[in-house]
């Protein structure tokens, strides 16, 4: 499938896979950020995608953004705008792919698409969810659990999140899904290519199913020593981050999540496991 796709938050970790993988693919790629003056921004323009500037929060950014455009990738990251906004800006995105005859949403969200769990970066995507589908536009859901950058990755804060307060909170032995974002950029890539096969699905995506303790194992094995632990009370993280992510993990340990790789495998072949994942990051 031939078409435009303007790709929401292509500087950023999940939307900037997503614009690599269909500039690979040979599609034409507006890349949309906040800042088109950034290093990432001019390496995509490099790349040969069209950059602008747009702000998910004001609609009116967003027509000129969509115009022309055949898909479009929303993405929105409640750990920079906080949930309302959340909310906000994935309502404008879907208001304006509606007002341009955007042919199809592909939506980044995550976590499960059950209500009552209270966590709130879950719950908000659902709301987005549901407002995308009363418009009518042509959608694909796609949802990650947990990334495997929150092992590596210094914005993810590694050794008190993923290495210290995860296992004190869902517990080492706790299976969890993972999956990297590059590799979640592959799946959107092939679901913008084939959209006969994809609209209206809602897709959990996994490509490992680990708990911390397999996933400490086998960072030492591709690092040669074990991921660095820096302690931190409960009370002092959730004043840096908020409580979302402490509720988010507390729920998890008490609520057994099931996927299959084996279906996003079956979109994306290549999807790394855990010890694959950090194997390439070692090197």
């Amino acid at each position: 499938m031939d078409g435009l796709v303007a790709v929401l938050g292509a500087t950023g970790r999940q939307g900037g896979a997503v614009a690599r993988h269909l500039l690979a693919d040979g599609r034409r790629v507006r890349a949309l950020t906040r800042d088109p003056s950034s290093a990432k921004a001019r390496r995509l323009a490099e790349a040969g995608a069209e950059v602008m500037r747009v702000d998910m929060s004001d609609v009116t950014t967003l027509r000129p953004a969509f115009a022309g455009a055949h898909g479009v990738f929303s993405v929105q990251n409640p750990m920079i705008c906080g949930l309302d906004e959340e909310v906000v800006q994935g309502r404008n995105v879907g208001d304006a792919a509606a007002e341009a005859g955007v042919r199809h949403v592909v939506y980044g969200s995550a976590g499960i698409d059950r209500a009552g769990t209270g966590v709130g970066s879950w719950e908000s995507k659902m709301v987005i969810k549901a407002h995308l589908q009363g418009l009518g536009l042509p959608l694909t859901v796609l949802r990650p659990m947990a990334l495997m950058e929150l092992m590596t990755d210094k914005d993810f804060y590694p050794p008190v999140s993923m290495w210290h307060l995860m296992p004190k909170l869902i517990g080492g032995d706790r299976p969890l899904l993972w999956l990297c974002s590059d590799d979640f950029g592959a799946v959107a890539a092939r679901v913008f290519a084939e959209p006969d096969g994809f609209v209206g699905e809602d897709l959990p995506l996994v490509s490992d199913v680990l708990s911390i303790n397999g996933c400490r194992d086998h960072y030492r094995e591709a690092f040669g020593r074990p991921p660095r632990r820096f302690p931190m009370p409960i009370w002092l993280f959730e004043r840096f981050v908020g409580d979302d992510l402490i509720t988010m993990w507390r729920w998890l340990r008490d609520n057994p999540v099931e996927a299959d790789p084996a279906a996003t495998r079956a979109i994306v072949p290549s999807a790394r496991t855990v010890r694959e994942w950090l194997s390439s990051r070692a090197r």
